[in-house]
């Protein structure tokens, strides 16, 4: 226990001095949304310092940085170019901005590093597969790779559908409800969700990998009830009215399912 005090006490100082850095670019730009290319790299940071410390199977360690890779490069790729195409800081964060007032560049700080701190709870799965030591891979841990396959899969198809639709100017004001996106309204937080669900399977695989069930458990809090849906769904209200109510009512929040009536 000792061995992994050590280890999740260096994460929350490596997670926590990247979101200080990304805090500190973040003043001169005067744009929020880099917390979220922060996301990104906190949880390749954490995974490393973890099989650092640990002394986890190589190929299990390997194949976990491996994941936490794929979707990290992708998802880090994806915002920079984003914030880089629009520009003007995302419509969350100047909502967050104005009502701070005075100071928001300090008091943003909080949130910052807020962003450690879930990633210390999410990033759970991560210390519990670096400390395990056994050899091979179980039936866990090769559903777990499937789960993570697919997931991020359908977060990369889901983001480009959504990209090829907002950049034909015919479709401009309207709602994105072909692809992936028939079948639910956010289907990019799903599988971002699923992710999470693969790597607790993965987790599973490890002594006391049960506790990795608080990752998947947060990530759908958070996606659901925080910073996810509820802002999107905001957005969408707020530029297309009533289109965008019609598909509320046939297109699924977050689960994808047949398209028909739902309950929002």
């Amino acid at each position: 226990m000792a061995d992994l005090a050590h280890a999740f006490f260096w994460g929350a100082v490596s997670v926590g001095s990247l979101f200080l850095l990304v805090w500190m670019i973040h003043i001169p730009l005067k744009n929020a949304a880099v917390v979220d290319v922060g996301w990104g790299i906190g949880f390749i940071v954490l995974c490393v310092v973890y099989i650092l410390l640990g002394k986890g199977f190589n190929l299990r360690n390997t194949i976990c940085l491996g994941m936490v890779l794929l979707w990290g490069i992708r998802i880090v790729l994806h915002l920079i170019k984003r914030i880089s195409v629009e520009k003007a800081e995302d419509k969350r964060y100047k909502k967050i901005r104005d009502g701070f007032g005075k100071m928001a560049w300090l008091k943003f700080l909080m949130i910052f590093e807020f962003q450690a701190v879930l990633e210390m709870i999410i990033g759970i799965p991560l210390i519990v597969i670096s400390f395990n030591p056994n050899p091979g891979l179980s039936f866990f841990e090769m559903s777990g790779i499937l789960i993570f396959i697919i997931a991020l899969a359908g977060e990369t198809v889901s983001d480009e559908q959504l990209r090829i639709f907002k950049k034909d100017a015919m479709n401009k004001g309207k709602v994105c409800n072909t692809g992936l996106w028939r079948y639910s309204r956010h289907p990019n937080y799903f599988f971002e969700w699923l992710l999470w669900v693969g790597l607790f399977v993965y987790a599973l695989g490890s002594p006391m990998g049960w506790a990795a069930v608080i990752s998947p458990v947060t990530m759908y809090c958070l996606l659901m009830y925080v910073s996810g849906v509820p802002m999107a769904e905001e957005q969408s209200l707020l530029s297309r009215k009533d289109e965008y109510r019609k598909y509320q009512e046939t297109t699924s929040i977050f689960f994808p399912m047949i398209p028909g009536k739902t309950l929002q």
